[in-house]
């Protein structure tokens, strides 16, 4: 059975977020993963995961303006320089955390701009963003997000996922592999994960419709699970979904084995 992270920006919404960490402590969870901590001095947050004896698995750059609605700046014409102060800022938490894996969402594409400059300008920023990374010894990660949940998002399938990485050329950059995501794009969840997990740095799991939890829609993670095992992923599952039976009572998909 693979190893399971609580991601704190989906579940136990019912309690303040510095409340969260001991919650998944409680229920078994060994790792975390959010958004972002940046709300937060980097102190108070080491402390929480010291504090209930739990591994930072990821968080994200500095994604802009989340509440106004922005989903990450990587793509963005016009804002590299606050990218590229969002690199220093997760490096900075990243070290302060022990954290191995920082994510990059690639933002919502504005109107008027085409594609290929949108490329242009995320292959520029994680081109700056992967060495520094590498430097402080954090693996730097891009995500495919589906179109469903948000609309106009740059990069949404991992055929796109893999044209960036290759044209940015680091051996720093990878594959953030959330099943959810990619069962609304693209299927083939197992086959496509197989070709692609040498270049997968972190995964993610939800079901879908919904986005709730394992075994609540047309997800078959059993098989999946056995398939992360039996092809020797060893890194985080990040548990990155809406509980619709309350987040400890809705785990009983883990089978205890979180």
């Amino acid at each position: 059975m693979p190893k399971f992270s609580a991601n704190l920006s989906m579940l136990y919404p019912e309690l303040p977020f510095t409340e969260r960490f001991a919650a998944a402590a409680r229920d078994g969870f060994m790792a975390v993963e959010y958004l972002g901590p940046y709300d937060l001095p980097a102190e108070e947050v080491a402390e929480l995961l010291r504090r209930n004896g739990l591994e930072q698995a990821l968080f994200n750059v500095p994604s802009g303006d989340w509440a106004g609605g922005e989903r990450g700046l990587g793509s963005l014409p016009g804002r590299v320089e606050e990218f590229r102060a969002g690199v220093e800022t997760a490096i900075r938490y990243a070290r302060a955390l022990d954290c191995k894996r920082v994510n990059v969402l690639a933002g919502i594409a504005p109107q008027g701009i085409a594609a290929e400059a949108l490329e242009e300008t995320l292959v520029g920023n994680l081109r700056y963003a992967a060495p520094q990374m590498k430097d402080a010894g954090i693996r730097l990660l891009l995500e495919p997000i589906n179109l469903r949940d948000i609309p106009g998002f740059v990069v949404s399938r991992t055929d796109h996922a893999e044209r960036v990485l290759e044209k940015v050329g680091s051996d720093n950059l990878f594959i953030q592999y959330d099943f959810y995501h990619m069962q609304v794009m693209q299927g083939d969840l197992v086959a496509t994960f197989e070709r692609l997990k040498d270049r997968i740095a972190h995964v993610q799991i939800a079901d879908n419709p919904g986005r709730n939890e394992p075994g609540t829609g047309e997800i078959n993670y059993p098989f999946i699970f056995e398939a992360l095992d039996r092809l020797g992923y060893d890194g985080w599952v990040g548990c990155e979904y809406k509980p619709k039976a309350g987040s400890g009572a809705g785990l009983g998909w883990a089978g205890g084995r979180i």
